[in-house]
């Protein structure tokens, strides 16, 4: 007997609360502020490229809203808000497609130079895995430079180690999720 995937519909990012944190649903206004959040050179320096101007990150942020051509597979974005300071500081991301037996979440994350060193990716991350678990999503993947100790403590912080595999000289890490599952109606 030939194991079958049940029919799963799209991910679609909504808002995540953490303690500090909001997760936005990334939207194409949010592309001002993030241009300049995210300016610094110095943050290509393991992803490579340059930053973006607004009208660039505009017009990327308006492809990528568009959705993944593959219908299996869907894009969420969002912007991470600092409430506190009432500011955007970064983004984290999520690439949902099947699998195996189950969904897989490619994860990644970018803070601007300025909010950096205070645990706003370790929270964002571990806010957007935790939401992945609830969607159901099975495991998380990120790819970390070996030599972005920054970003491999948040992967780490996350859930996530490392595996032997190798993507682009980048680390695959992983984490198998902790599927959370939905309450039913209460028929009491």
């Amino acid at each position: 007997m030939r194991y079958q995937l049940p029919l799963l519909g799209p991910v679609v990012a909504e808002p995540i609360r953490t303690d500090r944190l909001v997760l936005l649903p990334l939207t194409v206004e949010h592309a001002r502020e993030m241009a300049t959040v995210l300016a610094d050179p110095a943050l290509h320096t393991f992803i490579g490229g340059e930053p973006d101007t607004p009208g660039a990150l505009r017009s990327r942020y308006a492809r990528m809203l568009a959705g993944a051509p593959d219908p299996t597979v869907s894009w969420c974005n969002w912007v991470i808000s600092l409430e506190a300071e009432s500011c955007l500081t970064g983004t984290v991301q999520a690439t949902v497609g099947l699998a195996g037996r189950g969904r897989t979440a490619e994860i990644a994350w970018l803070v601007g130079t300025d909010w950096q060193g205070r645990g706003i990716a370790t929270e964002a991350a571990r806010g957007l895995v935790g939401w992945l678990a609830r969607q159901p999503v099975h495991t998380a993947v990120a790819h970390v430079h070996p030599d972005h100790l920054a970003s491999a403590a948040v992967a780490a912080a996350a859930g996530l180690t490392p595996t032997d595999r190798v993507q682009d000289d980048e680390v695959r890490w992983e984490g198998r999720l902790a599927v959370a599952s939905v309450p039913g109606p209460d028929l009491a």
